[in-house]
C-alpha cells in the first residue's frame, strides 16, 4: 500500500495524469467544433406563412429555404381557404428551426365530404332536424302540405329537388322539409276511406 501512495506522489503519474487531461481535453473541444459544424449550430431558418399557398407555391418556397416538407391530407373543407391551399403548418409560422426541417402541412379538400341523408321520413320535424344536424345537414326551410300527420316529414328536397334518405349530400348542405300540416282534403280523405 505504501508503495501506491509513493506511485501517486512520482512524477511519472503526475505527467501521465497531465497528458490524459490534455488528451481529454483535446477530444472534448474537437468533438464539440465536428458537432457545431455538422448541426450547423447557430444557423436557424425562420418558417414563413404558408397559409392559404397552393401546394406548388408552398413547394417552392420551402425548397428556397432549405426545408423539407410534408403534405398530410384534411377531412375538414374550410370554405375561406382556396381549395388545394395549405389550411396549417407545424412548425408554425415565425418559428426559428435548423435547416433541412422537416415542415408538416395540412390542405385543403377541394370540397365538403358528402354525407349520406338519414332515414327522416315519417319523424318529427323537430327530431329530423336534430337527425340531420347530426350529419352536418341544416334545414333552410319547412314547407307545410295537406297531410293528416302535423309536423311529420314526408319527403326532403335539396336545391329544389326531392333526394331520399340513403343519398349522398355535401356536409353542411341546407335542405328543405315538406311536413305535414295536420288536416286532410275533402278528396284525400275520400281517397283514403275507399282503400
Amino acid at each position: 500500500m505504501k508503495d501506491f501512495f509513493q506511485f501517486l506522489k512520482s512524477k511519472t503519474f503526475l505527467i501521465q495524469l497531465v497528458l490524459a487531461l490534455v488528451v481529454l481535453v483535446v477530444i472534448c473541444f474537437g468533438a464539440l467544433r465536428w458537432l457545431k459544424s455538422t448541426t450547423n449550430h447557430g444557423e436557424f431558418v425562420e418558417v414563413p406563412d404558408f397559409s392559404k399557398m397552393s401546394v406548388q407555391e408552398m413547394r417552392d418556397v420551402a425548397e428556397n429555404r432549405g426545408l423539407r416538407y410534408e403534405v398530410l391530407d384534411s377531412t375538414n373543407y374550410n370554405p375561406d381557404f382556396p381549395r388545394f391551399s395549405i389550411l396549417d403548418q407545424n412548425p408554425a409560422a415565425g418559428t426559428k428551426v435548423k435547416n433541412n426541417r422537416k415542415v408538416y402541412f395540412t390542405v385543403n379538400p377541394s370540397g365538403y365530404k358528402k354525407v349520406t341523408v338519414p332515414d327522416i321520413v315519417q319523424v318529427t320535424r323537430r327530431n329530423a332536424s336534430s337527425m340531420l344536424r347530426a350529419v352536418g345537414l341544416d334545414v333552410q326551410r319547412v314547407t307545410y302540405i295537406d297531410e293528416l300527420g302535423k309536423d311529420m316529414v314526408y319527403r326532403i328536397k335539396y336545391k329544389g329537388k326531392y333526394v331520399k334518405p340513403g343519398d349522398k349530400l355535401p356536409k353542411t348542405s341546407k335542405v328543405e322539409l315538406i311536413c305535414g300540416n295536420g288536416t286532410i282534403t275533402a278528396g284525400a280523405r275520400i281517397q283514403a276511406e275507399s282503400n
